[in-house]
């Protein structure tokens, strides 16, 4: 196979959307959510994977979280990926890492991206469902289920279980 003949493959291959989050929690469980300005409902602090700059996903998941929420942690374990299809998009996998347990000094200095973001809150895990419907509430799920068993990461398809 030519150089010209390899490009040409490449470029022929689908494309796949890549974004990374961060479930953040408090001392008391509640997981933090951030409420964009670009679309309706609520979502965890992240975005996508700049793969033009050769980031990787734990990267973008510490570089979102500082840029939405200001804060510059490290990720913690990879807890959840998932693989989302789209019909007005191509397909995305969602990397989800977890955030940890943010103490008062960390919830009080959360400042949020105003470009993007319209405000920000803690919600209890029970509530979850009404906040995060479809596959994203399917992701958060699965990321805390990885969490309180210890096991993970957990493989999803369009925020459900595999097999």
């Amino acid at each position: 196979m030519t150089t010209n003949d390899y490009a040409t493959y490449i470029a022929g291959l689908p494309k796949v959307l890549a974004g990374a989050a961060c479930v953040f929690r408090d001392g008391r469980g509640r997981v933090l959510l951030v409420e964009p300005n670009y679309r309706e409902g609520w979502t965890l602090p992240g975005g996508t994977i700049e793969s033009a700059d050769g980031e990787t996903p734990r990267q973008a998941a510490r570089r979102e979280s500082l840029e939405e929420i200001g804060l510059d942690l490290e990720p913690g374990r990879l807890l959840a990926v998932d693989w989302t299809r789209g019909s007005a998009r191509p397909p995305i996998v969602a990397y989800i890492f977890d955030g940890g347990v943010l103490g008062e000094e960390q919830l009080k200095a959360i400042r949020i991206q105003e470009e993007e973001l319209l405000s920000w809150k803690l919600v209890e895990p029970a509530d979850l469902e009404s906040h995060l419907p479809g596959a994203v509430g399917g992701r958060v799920r699965a990321a805390l289920g990885a969490l309180e068993s210890g096991a993970g990461p957990v493989e999803l398809v369009d925020g459900g279980p595999v097999g």
